[in-house]
Order: C-alpha cells, then structure tokens, then sequence
C-alpha cells in the first residue's frame, strides 16, 4: 500500500483526545544533541512541521526556543494550541509540509517528529529548501517501539493482526532508504535513545486507539481486540504497569 494516498488531514481527528494523553513524549538528549552537533541557541527560528497536538513541540518549547508548529489537520492543531498556550514564544499555523506558507529562508531548523512518513517528498523537499536559511538544518524523529520482550511482541501482533494495514504504514516509518534519497546527495547523520512508558491498561488502551490503523469503538474488531488487550495486560502486569519501550531514532542533516 502507498501510504501517501492516505490523508493525514483527516485520520486522526477522532483520535485526538487519546494522542494527547497517551503518546510517548521524546527523551531530554535530544536537546543536548542538537546543541552539541549543529550548536543550536534561542537566537534560532525552528518550525516543528506536522506539529501535531504539541508533543515534540512541548520538548522545544521547554528550552527556550522558538517555534513555529505547522499543522494540517485542525482538530490536532486546535489541541496544541491549548496545550502550548502558556509558551509566548510558539505560533502555529494551519499548512503542510509540501506548503507551510512560511516566508523564504525564514527558518533555522525544520522538525518532523512522527510524521515525515505523511508527506510527498518530492514538493516537502523543494519546501523545506525554500523555507530553510542557508546553513539551514533538518531533523527527523520517530519513537519506534521494541520488540524486545514478550510484552512489546505481544503487543506488536496485536496490532499487526487487528490493525487496518498496519504492516504498510508501520514500514514507512524511519524508513532509511527514503530518508536518505529525500536528503540526497547530503550525507544523513543518525542517533538514536532508548525511551519508556509506565503504564496502567487505561494509558495502553488509550494510546493503541490514539493509532490511526487501529479500530474505534462501535467499528468491527474492536471488542475482540480490546479483550486479547486485556489479556495480554493481565499476563504481563506488574503491579498494574507495563512498560512500554522505544527506540527515539534521529535523522539529521
């Protein structure tokens, strides 16, 4: 399946609620990271692109920087614009990444955190250099889950085996092959951080609906999906938590 003829716009608006409450944030590292290798400062101008409900923006916005979230799908938008309202140095605007509607050379970093795998590369690549200044940079960011314990493969058939072509989509994420035809002929750097949840079944359950591939309530296979849910909660508990794990993968060019 070609997920970009999938439309990002729309596939999470009924799933916003769950996104918020119970997608992983991303580790601090990512911070030093950044000041370390491209000496990033609060003099600098970062649009967070597919900004989402604010999670990786919430991160930026921490340490002082400032950010511009650009966000297609309303819903999720409107959702970080609550979150982040306390932050004076955040805007956000309603665009795409093939069209931001940022001025030229505007920017000192572009961010995409869970969400390059959403856009057309061919005019997000002709975007990204018209809004980027020169000496410019691009970051990447996925929180790709493990499967490294019984719990985590557990969960990783579960989805694969309920999801609604969730092998497709799944494959496109941190995609190196992809990522480094988009950045060519630059020479892409990576980094990578171990990252965990401590969760009870309500936070589980919430963050597998917060999947767009995922069925809803009232949709075919969700009861039998949130009972093999249960049961695998109930296996793998300790003390009424599970931990869920990830690898934070960076791209950096």
């Amino acid at each position: 399946m070609d997920t970009s003829s999938l439309n990002p716009t729309q596939r999470f608006s009924d799933r916003v609620d769950n996104y918020v409450k119970y997608r992983p944030t991303y580790p601090q590292a990512i911070i030093a990271f950044l000041r370390d290798t491209i000496h990033l400062n609060r003099k600098n101008v970062i649009a967070d692109i597919g900004s989402g409900t604010g999670i990786f923006t919430d991160l930026l916005l921490r340490h002082g920087f400032t950010v511009i979230g650009v966000e297609p799908n309303q819903a999720m938008r409107e959702a970080g614009d609550k979150y982040l309202a306390h932050f004076h140095h955040f805007t956000s605007r309603d665009g795409r990444a093939e069209a931001t509607g940022l001025e030229d050379k505007s920017v000192d970093l572009i961010t995409a955190a869970q969400a390059f795998h959403w856009m057309d590369p061919g005019p997000t690549r002709l975007e990204f250099d018209r809004i980027l200044k020169p000496g410019g940079h691009v970051l990447l960011v996925w929180n790709v889950r493990l499967t490294d314990t019984p719990f985590l493969r557990a969960i990783e058939d579960l989805k694969r085996n309920r999801g609604n072509n969730y092998d497709a989509i799944h494959a496109s994420h941190a995609n190196e092959e992809k990522i480094n035809a988009f950045f060519a002929p630059a020479e892409v750097r990576q980094k990578s951080f171990r990252h965990d949840q401590i969760m009870d079944f309500e936070a589980i359950k919430g963050q597998l609906l917060s999947s767009s591939y995922m069925p809803q309530e009232g949709q075919a296979g969700y009861d039998e999906m949130i009972v093999e849910l249960g049961e695998i909660f109930q296996k793998y508990n300790e003390n009424g938590v599970v931990h869920m794990e990830y690898e934070t993968r960076l791209f950096l060019v």
